[in-house]
């Protein structure tokens, strides 16, 4: 009993299923304005030009089901079979086929959305969605399964829990970033991540002290709780219970979309069966029968398992002391592994934004009187309360805090995001709140940056505000179709 993992299996296997689901769900309803024949980087003219420059290369560079069809139809198709596939696994019906499957398309997705599915979640699902096929039951239909899961399995995804959350307070010294050596980056979190929170306002009022103190904790758990993965059923506990805590603070304060669902379900393995309420192993466990030939056989499981090992632990090693250099094998290896997504490092926030540099839209149709644009999420109007979105993921939003940070040279994809409203794209206009132009597209659009900063509890009860900010500039050039000959 001790050493099984039946009820951790049928949990994290549902939540997994659970998280397909999100991320699908959440992507359908934006990937025409996204990546659609009139969106922002449409994936069929993406697809042309890599076909021009990697010839027969292209479907091992970029691997995705698209190269059979790049329509908005089977852009649609991927994410209404994905969140099918979803719920069949949710409700434990073929759950090592749809784990591939579902593992198939959402790599499919990621390869043609560039930078709108290039997170280190999106990255960290499909690596744990890839290591969940060899835990799932081979069985068409399953409960708790008739084989107990293989321990290299168990194992393979306890060391992508310990890289995700060890690396995450790694990076964070190895950036030698002043603010995390200083333990005061808390003080500037809550108000420059990505999507802040109601809750991460209030928050962001906490004393310095407090803020200080949160930090170190935060560094406890990250650097020091990983270990208890590699120790007894009771120091996993606590372990688990830090872990968990840590998870649940996150998504209390910021909105990261399924991140904080799926790190929670990657932590159930730290847990055997006979760490579950005894009712439930009574009611589960009592009559169960092992099989052994439903596992999956060692002679697929452990080359996958070197390989894997192999590749991961050289990121890790890189990310612990970056100086040190890769052996040439594993360079070889590492590219021919990495377009599928599934062998990553992890690390966010290694560096904390210290500003909060917003870009606001703005339309005209004289070049003299001009109308913003407001994001359904990111911040706009100061009087807006920040608001909950996560487990759901606005793609365009996330995209434009990254875009803030840096200049339009660096971020093509916004300027070719101006164009669509230019044109009146509608699928584009549908990742808006409010275009301030219902009747016909504007003649011409700008970006200015603002610097955003959280009101104080005295401000916020006077004027009802919970921004104040500050202008600094033009973001980019304005643009309009004539100039571009369109």
């Amino acid at each position: 009993m001790a050493s099984s993992f039946f009820l951790s299996r049928w949990l994290f296997l549902r939540l997994i299923g659970l998280t397909y689901l999100i991320a699908f769900l959440s992507l359908w309803g934006q990937i025409d304005g996204l990546i659609g024949g009139n969106g922002i980087l449409p994936a069929a003219s993406y697809l042309g030009q890599i076909s021009l420059v990697a010839g027969p290369e292209r479907f091992w560079r970029l691997p995705t089901l698209c190269w059979l069809n790049s329509s908005d139809t089977m852009l649609h198709a991927l994410c209404a079979g994905g969140s099918l596939l979803s719920l069949l696994l949710i409700f434990g019906i073929a759950p090592a086929p749809c784990l591939f499957f579902l593992w198939a398309f959402y790599l499919s997705l990621s390869s043609v959305c560039r930078e709108f599915l290039n997170f280190q979640w999106d990255a960290l699902l499909l690596e744990a969605g890839f290591l969940a096929i060899f835990i799932a039951p081979l069985q068409l239909r399953s409960t708790l399964g008739r084989a107990p899961p293989r321990s290299l399995a168990v194992w393979l995804l306890r060391w992508l829990l310990f890289r995700l959350v060890f690396s995450s307070g790694v990076v964070k010294l190895a950036s030698g970033d002043p603010a995390w050596r200083s333990l005061t980056a808390l003080t500037y979190h809550y108000e420059t991540q990505p999507l802040p929170t109601w809750i991460g306002w209030y928050a962001h009022q906490l004393p310095g002290w407090f803020q200080t103190a949160s930090v170190a904790v935060m560094f406890f758990i990250e650097l020091v709780l990983p270990f208890s993965i590699f120790a007894s059923r009771r120091v996993r506990m606590f372990g688990f219970a830090g872990l968990v805590f840590l998870q649940v603070l996150i998504a209390a304060t910021g909105n990261y979309c399924f991140f904080n669902l799926l790190s929670l379900s990657l932590c159930l393995f730290l847990l055997d069966d006979s760490s579950w309420p005894r009712r439930w192993q009574e009611r589960l466990l009592e009559k169960k029968e092992a099989v052994k030939r439903l596992q999956w056989p060692l002679w697929i499981l452990a080359p996958i398992s070197a390989v894997i090992l192999f590749v991961t632990g050289a990121i890790l090693l890189g990310t612990v002391n970056p100086r040190i250099p890769w052996p040439t094998p594993v360079i070889e290896l590492y590219s021919l592994m990495a377009p599928f997504r599934s062998t990553n490092g992890y690390g966010l926030f290694a560096v904390m934004t210290t500003s909060r540099p917003e870009i606001v839209v703005e339309g005209s149709n004289d070049g003299e009187h001009w109308l913003a644009y407001e994001f359904k999420w990111k911040p706009g109007d100061v009087r807006r309360r920040p608001g909950f979105v996560a487990p759901h993921q606005p793609r365009l939003d996330w995209q434009m805090w990254f875009a803030a940070l840096g200049n339009y040279e660096e971020n093509r994809w916004f300027m070719e995001f101006l164009i669509r409203l230019l044109q009146g794209s509608r699928p584009v206009l549908g990742l808006v709140a409010h275009n301030p132009f219902p009747e016909a597209p504007p003649r011409y659009a700008r970006a200015l940056v603002y610097d955003y900063h959280f009101t104080d509890l005295a401000t916020r009860r006077s004027d009802s505000a919970w921004w104040r900010r500050e202008y600094k500039g033009p973001y980019c050039p304005v643009v309009s179709l004539e100039r571009r000959g369109q």
